[in-house]
């Protein structure tokens, strides 16, 4: 297994949501704005003393299943990782929505990130992109190939889905560790914002022996029990500005949740 690259824990991620890149239905046909966009919430989050950021392509609605293949989704997410490197003080990771393995990893090894969330590693579920599969068999096969350091997060029973394989989300845990391979395991809510319960974070806590991640719906106001159980957590909606996911990050709100996670 890969170690994390924190120190800190509780750790908390914060999320560089980007707008529409090339191709996508609401791109306004350029680059520019969304690279400053990007530039804008990497730099509100450091400066809140976040400990790690993750890039997504939050804005590419409807998404694909995989996009690794699509050469204008991996050249405009590349281009907007190159700008944002050279401002980078804390460790970087990549989400490629909806499932896109082998393009996260990609960028990831090629820019020195630390990183990759991996939404559908293994079983398989209903979304609505589709039927998505897990692709640890090749994305661990490519890593190797790679000679790849980069940590795989990888989410059981991830939000916006519905698992096809219906046992203990304990059991799933499980499986995405010791068969998946994974290096760290992410519990979430339905949806993007909706908190998973303490209950399950335990419970995947109790099954595994990787850090476990609450992957959505922290806030200041359920922090406390939320990261009782977990290691860290990825936080997007929570610190944008009015906690609106379509905001700009505001880095009152980054600072505020940092200094009652540090205590």
């Amino acid at each position: 297994m890969i170690e994390l690259p924190f120190r800190s824990r509780p750790f908390i991620i914060g999320m560089v949501h980007l707008k529409p890149l090339l191709g996508s239905p609401g791109s306004a046909g350029g680059l520019d704005e969304v690279i400053s966009n990007a530039l804008r919430d990497l730099r509100a989050l450091q400066d809140g003393g976040i400990d790690g950021v993750l890039v997504e392509n939050l804005g590419d609605v409807p998404y694909f299943k995989d996009p690794s293949s699509r050469p204008e989704v991996i050249a405009s997410f590349s281009r907007v990782i190159c700008e944002l490197k050279k401002e980078l003080k804390v460790p970087m990771g990549v989400n490629l929505l909806r499932n896109g393995c082998a393009g996260a990893l990609s960028i990831a090894e090629a820019f020195s990130l630390s990183y990759i969330r991996v939404n559908v590693l293994s079983e398989a579920y209903v979304t609505d992109q589709g039927i998505i599969e897990g692709c640890g068999a090749e994305l661990l096969r490519l890593r190797a190939q790679l000679g790849s350091k980069v940590a795989i997060l990888a989410d059981v029973h991830v939000k916006h889905s519905y698992p096809m394989l219906q046992r203990k989300i304990s059991e799933a845990a499980r499986d995405v560790v010791e068969r998946g391979l994974a290096d760290a395991v992410i519990v979430t809510g339905s949806r993007t914002g909706s908190p998973p319960s303490q209950k399950e974070i335990r419970a995947v806590k109790e099954a595994v022996k990787v850090p476990v991640i609450v992957g959505s719906g922290l806030t200041e106001d359920n922090a406390s029990d939320l990261l009782k159980y977990a290691d860290g957590a990825i936080v997007g909606t929570y610190l944008k500005r009015d906690g609106s996911i379509e905001n700009e990050v505001d880095v009152k709100r980054v600072r505020k949740l940092m200094k009652m996670v540090r205590g």
